[in-house]
């Protein structure tokens, strides 16, 4: 089983903690960390909402500066809207800091969900439109990452003669992790994703239970001819965190039975989280590797 940091926000006020905690991770031997990418959250309320939900750091940047803190933990999103950003741009981000840190990012992809934020920044456009744009991105980044010079004609997005070097240290290019329940974006996942994580709090759009989401996304493996490279991680944010050694080893075997090869450890919000770090790889850790 490999472990993935979550649960961490990327809210000004509480970044000290996030920092500490990403360092006291990469020392335990965590095998990535995972902040999300939001410009502003809105009034969304539930389990992230913040009196500071809208002070936010930008995510990608703050990676950068982490990768130069760390040594060998995987560092990405979770997840990143492709209609957000320039589908370029986005790409050169990622291939830069993918050969700074010696090959550690991971890719997460998303169509985003927050309207609020996409009309604070961008333009919401509604569900399809936004899906369409995070498939056509998606393809134009792949290219950037695998071609030479990319001709790329799309219905929004294009690319005339487009260099983008360096490439990713990771061959062909970064892990992509998915991170969604809805009927096209397992579709999608299925057909370009590495990791994928189905949320246990999202409901609208695509199967409520789980195991039937995981066969929409091997579906679409299979019908792409990647079946054996589709992973999943199991595992929840925050509150909806299992709590103490034995019930975390006990929902990590059961995780590991049902196919699950990464599992999200978020950190909690109250207490010391780098000293619950270093309890849960001493006492729960060593049972899975």
């Amino acid at each position: 089983m490999r472990f993935i940091l979550g649960g961490l926000g990327n809210w000004y006020k509480n970044y000290g903690e996030v920092e500490k905690g990403i360092l006291e991770a990469d020392r335990l031997g965590f095998d990535a960390a995972l902040i999300p990418d939001h410009y502003m959250w809105g009034d969304m309320g539930g389990m992230m909402h913040r009196p500071d939900s809208n002070v936010t750091m930008e995510s990608w940047i703050t990676l950068t500066y982490l990768a130069a803190k760390t040594e060998q933990i995987h560092l990405g999103t979770m997840v990143t809207p492709i209609p957000f950003r320039p589908p370029g741009m986005l790409a050169k981000m990622i291939s830069t800091l993918d050969v700074l840190s010696k090959g550690r990012v991971i890719a997460g992809i998303g169509a985003g969900w927050s309207q609020a934020e996409f009309e604070g920044y961008s333009e919401w456009n509604g569900s399809k439109t936004r899906v369409d744009k995070t498939h056509e991105g998606l393809e134009l980044m792949l290219e950037l990452w695998t071609k030479d010079k990319v001709d790329f004609e799309g219905k929004f997005y294009k690319a005339k003669g487009a260099i983008l070097e360096p490439k990713p240290l990771q061959k062909p290019y970064p892990k992509l992790l998915f991170g969604s329940r809805g009927n096209r974006m397992l579709a999608l996942s299925g057909k370009y994703g590495d990791i994928i994580y189905i949320p246990p709090w999202q409901r609208g759009g695509g199967p409520a239970d789980a195991e039937a989401a995981k066969r929409k996304v091997l579906e679409a493996a299979k019908k792409a001819n990647r079946a054996d490279k589709v992973d999943f991680m199991a595992g929840a944010m925050m509150g909806q965190q299992v709590s103490g050694t034995d019930a975390f080893i006990e929902a990590i075997e059961s995780a590991e039975e049902s196919g699950h090869v990464y599992h999200l450890v978020a950190l909690p919000r109250e207490g010391d989280g780098a000293e619950f770090l270093r309890k849960f790889s001493e006492e729960v850790m060593p049972s899975f590797r």
